[in-house]
């Protein structure tokens, strides 16, 4: 019986030996192929926890437990500055002659409306003792009509003494400020998202005052910017004319010549008159010298002549 028995479980045996693993313990697994995800994707399901301290690029203080940590999600990353055209400024002045300064004043403003600019500054003086009459308009026009209106002041002179153009490209200044101004901002649109996530009033405070010293900056910046900006789209031109003789007639002939020797005579009593004017006090003097010498003068003749009667 046990002869049988065996017979029976040996067949068995060896078959379930033919089943098992060659290298009982070791096990072949199949891992998926890894998840590609983009930097940006990260950055946006990604939170940044930073320790509390000081706020920006310090940690803001607090206790070294993990409960005092503030969780802030990352700022989306803001675009870069683009605007990288040629900035130029241009600046200029002209001396001229015109025939009639009023008709030149009033076509030059006229000129200057058309174009799109205007005047910021209209002065005019008289020289009574040059008979020169003078107009100086500081003129602002759009860059593009620049020299436009140069080439029209040039055309209407009579004489042109002095004339400068001054082109300066603040290409790589206008860039530098531009982007100084792009780092201010998304620094306070980081503060702003700390300001939100704060809890203590501490860091609330430190939070406040590193936003008010960033926003300074930001005003700073942008008033800088704009003031560049203005000068860049408008370009200043410095503009003096003047008229000679103004109301009186030239010549050579001899009526004039005349004429003109009797003017220069009763301007040359004239500036001896108000000279004397102006020393009064030495002439004053002088009088009181003169009047003494002569009451001397004539005590001493009486003298003698009562010496010489006697």
């Amino acid at each position: 019986m046990k002869k049988y028995l065996i017979c029976a479980v040996f067949p068995l045996t060896l078959a379930a030996c033919k089943h098992t693993d060659p290298k009982p313990g070791t096990k072949s697994v199949q891992f998926a192929p890894p998840a590609v995800v983009s930097d940006n994707e990260v950055a946006e399901k990604k939170d940044v926890r930073l320790p509390a301290g000081d706020v920006g690029e310090k940690n803001i203080a607090a206790d070294t437990t993990t409960a005092n940590y503030i969780v802030m999600p990352r700022e989306p990353q803001q675009s870069a500055i683009r605007d990288t055209a040629k900035k130029i400024i241009k600046q200029g002045d002209i001396t001229f002659e015109a025939r009639d300064v009023n008709v030149t004043r009033k076509a030059l403003l006229h000129s200057l409306s058309r174009l799109g600019g205007y005047a910021d500054e209209d002065n005019k003086t008289l020289s009574s003792d040059s008979d020169r009459k003078e107009f100086e308009i500081k003129a602002r026009i759009p860059a593009k009509n620049f020299d436009i209106f140069m080439d029209s002041l040039s055309s209407g002179a009579v004489k042109i003494d002095s004339k400068h153009i001054t082109i300066s490209d603040v290409t790589v200044r206008y860039i530098d400020m531009a982007t100084r101004l792009h780092n201010q901002k998304a620094l306070e649109a980081t503060y702003l998202g700390l300001l939100k996530r704060a809890t203590r009033m501490k860091d609330v405070l430190d939070i406040e005052d590193k936003l008010t010293d960033t926003r300074t900056e930001i005003e700073s910046e942008q008033g800088q910017m704009n003031y560049m900006s203005r000068q860049i789209a408008y370009s200043t031109i410095d503009i003096t004319f003047y008229s000679v003789q103004v109301g009186h007639e030239t010549g050579t002939g001899a009526g004039y010549r005349i004429s003109a020797a009797f003017k220069e005579g009763w301007k040359l009593l004239q500036s001896l008159f108000f000279g004397l004017i102006t020393v009064w006090p030495l002439t004053l003097i002088a009088i009181f010298a003169a009047v003494f010498v002569r009451k001397w003068a004539e005590t001493r003749k009486t003298g003698l002549k009562a010496k010489a009667s006697a």
